[in-house]
C-alpha cells in the first residue's frame, strides 16, 4: 500500500484520481484550498464522496502556502508519491486575474517540489501540465517532442513553467518526476466553466450557447475515466533517465469538431441548442489533438471512451446531481 499526497483533491481530476487510488487500497492525503473560482458546493460534494473512505485524510491548504505545505513532511512523513493536480485552471480567466495563475501554478509548483525534497521516502512526483503548452502549433497531432516555446495564454505559460521546474528539480536533486499534458477533460463531476457543463446547463434552460470561432474549433475531448487511468499508470512508472523527468500526453487521440460535441449533448438531452456564433477568444487555439505514442508505449495507456459514450454519461450525471 502506498501513501499518496493528492493536491487539488476536491477538484475534478483530483477527486476522481483520489477515488481510484483509494479503491485499489492506497492511503490518500488530500489537500485543496476550496477556492471560489467555481461553485464550492460542487467541490465539497466531491470531497464528501472521498471522506467516507477510511484511507482518506483531508487538509484544507493552499499549495502556494510554503509553511503549511512544508509542514506536511513532518505530519505525514510516510508520503511516498505526490500527485500534484492543484492549479488555477481556465484559459479565459487568466486574462482577468493573471496573478492567481502565477501564485497557484508557478509558486504552487515550486512549493510542492520543495516539499518533495523534504520527503525522505519519496519515490515519484507526478504533476499536471496541459495541452495548452502547444500554443498555436499547426503540426497535428501534438507530440511531446514538438517545440512548446510560444504559449498563447498566460495559463499555458504557467503550465510550461511547471514543466521546466519539474525538469530542473529532477536535474538538481534527482527527484523522479512526470508531467502529464491533459487534453480537454470532461465527464461526471466536471468543472462548471468547461464546455460540456456550460452547454448542458444552457440547453436545459433554453438559453443560447456561445460557440467560439463560429464553430470552427476542434478538441481532443478526453473522458475522465481514461484520464484517471493514465494518471495512475504514470505514477506507477517511475522515470529513470538522466535527469529522471519525463512528459506524456494524455488525450483521446481523436480531434472532434466542437459542433459534433454539441450534437452529442443535444442527442443526450433530446433538445436542440440555440447556437450564438462568436469570434475566436483571445488566448484560445483552434485545434488540439494528442499524439499518445509515448503514453501507449511506456504506460500502456489506451483511451476507450468516445464522445458518443462519454457525453451521455456526463448528461446523466448532471441531470441526477442537479435534479433536472
Amino acid at each position: 500500500m502506498a501513501t499518496i499526497l493528492v493536491t487539488g483533491a476536491a477538484g475534478f481530476i483530483g477527486a476522481a484520481t483520489a477515488q481510484a487510488l483509494l479503491s485499489r487500497g492506497d492511503a490518500v492525503i488530500g489537500i485543496d484550498n476550496l477556492n471560489s473560482y467555481y461553485d464550492v458546493s460542487l467541490k465539497q460534494a466531491r470531497l464528501d464522496a472521498l471522506t467516507v473512505h477510511p484511507g482518506f485524510t483531508f487538509r484544507k491548504l493552499d499549495v502556494a502556502d510554503r509553511d503549511g505545505v512544508l509542514k506536511l513532511a513532518e505530519d505525514f512523513a510516510g508520503i511516498d508519491t505526490v500527485v500534484h493536480l492543484a492549479a488555477q485552471a481556465g484559459v479565459r480567466y487568466s486574462l482577468i486575474d493573471p496573478y492567481a495563475y502565477v501564485t497557484s501554478n508557478v509558486m504552487g509548483q515550486v512549493v510542492m517540489l520543495e516539499l518533495a525534497r523534504k520527503l525522505k521516502g519519496l519515490k515519484h512526483f507526478v504533476y499536471a501540465s496541459s495541452s495548452s503548452v502547444y500554443g498555436s502549433n499547426t503540426k497535428m497531432p501534438f507530440a511531446v517532442e514538438d517545440p512548446v516555446e510560444k504559449p498563447n495564454s498566460l495559463y499555458a505559460a504557467t503550465k510550461r513553467a511547471d514543466e521546466l521546474f519539474g525538469h530542473t528539480y529532477a536535474h538538481l536533486y534527482g527527484i523522479p518526476s512526470t508531467g502529464l499534458r491533459f487534453f480537454t477533460v470532461y465527464g461526471p463531476w466536471g468543472r462548471p466553466d468547461m464546455a460540456a457543463f456550460l452547454f448542458t446547463k444552457a440547453i436545459i434552460a433554453g438559453e443560447p450557447i456561445k460557440v467560439f470561432n463560429r464553430g470552427e474549433m476542434w478538441r481532443d475531448f478526453t473522458y475522465i475515466d481514461d484520464i484517471v487511468n493514465g494518471v495512475v499508470r504514470a505514477l506507477d512508472r517511475v522515470p529513470t533517465g538522466t535527469p529522471p523527468h519525463t512528459i506524456y500526453n494524455l488525450g483521446n487521440h481523436k480531434s472532434e469538431k466542437l459542433t459534433d460535441f454539441i450534437g452529442e449533448i443535444e442527442r443526450a438531452l433530446q433538445r436542440k441548442a440555440v447556437m450564438q456564433m462568436e469570434p475566436m477568444q483571445p488566448g484560445d487555439v483552434e485545434s488540439t489533438y494528442a499524439d499518445i505514442t509515448a503514453s501507449r508505449r511506456d504506460l500502456g495507456f489506451e483511451p476507450t471512451t468516445p464522445i458518443s459514450v462519454g457525453v451521455p454519461k456526463f448528461v446523466d450525471w448532471y441531470k441526477d446531481f442537479y435534479g433536472v
